[in-house]
C-alpha cells in the first residue's frame, strides 16, 4: 500500500473520505459472496474488504495519527475487554448472562467515552447501515421520543414540500445556465474569468441540490415507515426489477442481431413496455 501510495496516481489522489463509498461498496459485496457461497469469490471479496482497512491505515499513519499495529491491539484490547468470560476468570453460565455482562462492558466504554467529552446522544443508537436502513432508524427512534407525525398524511404533505423544493432548486439552475449561454459576446479573457467564477457556483449549486434530493429522499424513507414498509427492501426490490427489465431488453435486442449500444430509446422503452407484460 505504501507502494502503491508512492507510485500510483490514483492512489495518491485518494483520502480517507474518498474511500468511503469504496468500503461500504466492498462490504456488500463480501455480503453477496457469502450468499453464493463461492470460495474464490468469498476470498476475493475478503481480500478486497482488507485491502480498505490497510488502505484508510496508511493514509492515517502518513498523517501521523496511527498505524495498523495500533488498530490491531485495539482491537485485541476489546474482544478481551469484552469477553470476561473467555479470557478472565469471570463465570457466565448462558448466552443470556453473556449479552447482559456485554452491554454492561458496552455501558462502561461509553461512559469512558463520555469522559473524552464524546457523550453519547439518543439518535446514536442507530447503527451503521446503508443511508435508507439508517434513515429509517432515526426516524423510528425519534418516534419513540414523540417527534412524528401522526399519520401518514403528514409524512406525505413533507414529501410534497421537499419535492417542490427540489424543483425550485433545478428551475434555479436552468435559468442559470441560460444566462452563461447568453454570454457569448464577452472577450476571451472576461469568458476564462467568468468560467472560474461559474465552476465555484456550479459546485456550490451542486452541493444545494444534493442537500435538497436528500431531504426528497428521507421524506419518502418516511412514508415507507408510516406504511410499516421497510425502505431499503422497497429500493432493492426495484432495483432487481430494473435489471430484469433491462435484461428482458438486451436479450430481446440480441435476439435480432442488435447490441443495445446500436438501439435508441423509443425501441428500448417500446421493449421495456413489454418486459413489463411478461412479469
Amino acid at each position: 500500500m505504501a507502494r502503491l501510495r508512492a507510485d500510483c496516481p490514483w492512489d495518491q489522489k485518494q483520502s480517507n473520505h474518498s474511500l468511503i463509498p469504496y468500503a461500504i461498496e466492498e462490504a456488500y459485496e463480501l455480503a453477496e459472496a457469502v450468499q453464493t457461497d463461492d470460495d474464490e469469490d468469498i476470498k476475493g471479496e475478503l481480500g478486497d474488504v482488507l485491502l480498505q482497512v490497510i488502505f484508510h491505515c496508511q493514509l492515517y499513519a502518513e498523517q501521523g495519527r496511527f498505524d495498523i499495529d495500533e488498530v490491531i491491539t485495539t482491537l485485541q484490547q476489546k474482544l478481551i475487554r469484552r469477553h470476561p468470560h473467555v479470557f478472565e476468570a469471570e463465570n457466565l453460565e448462558d448466552e443470556a448472562a453473556v449479552k447482559v455482562r456485554w452491554d454492561e462492558i458496552k455501558a462502561e466504554e461509553q461512559a469512558e467515552r463520555s469522559a473524552r467529552g464524546k457523550p453519547r446522544r439518543r439518535l446514536d443508537v442507530t447503527k451503521a447501515g446503508s443511508a435508507l436502513m439508517q434513515a429509517q432508524e432515526v426516524q423510528k427512534q425519534a418516534s419513540k421520543l414523540g417527534f412524528d407525525w401522526d399519520g401518514v398524511s403528514g409524512a406525505l404533505d413533507k414529501l410534497d414540500e421537499e419535492v417542490a423544493e427540489l424543483k425550485n432548486e433545478l428551475k434555479e439552475r436552468i435559468s442559470t445556465d441560460a444566462d452563461n449561454r447568453n454570454r457569448a459576446q464577452v472577450t476571451e479573457v472576461q469568458q476564462t474569468h467568468i468560467k472560474e467564477i461559474e465552476k465555484d457556483r456550479e459546485i456550490e449549486k451542486n452541493r444545494e441540490i444534493e442537500k435538497e434530493l436528500g431531504d426528497c429522499m428521507f421524506a419518502l424513507v418516511n412514508v415507507a415507515r408510516k406504511l410499516n414498509l421497510d425502505a431499503e427492501a422497497a429500493t432493492l426490490t426495484c432495483v432487481h426489477k430494473f435489471k430484469s427489465r433491462f435484461g428482458y431488453i438486451e436479450a430481446q435486442l440480441e435476439a435480432v442481431g442488435k447490441r443495445l449500444e446500436d438501439s435508441n430509446v423509443t425501441e428500448m422503452d417500446a421493449l421495456w413496455e413489454a418486459a413489463k407484460q411478461h412479469e
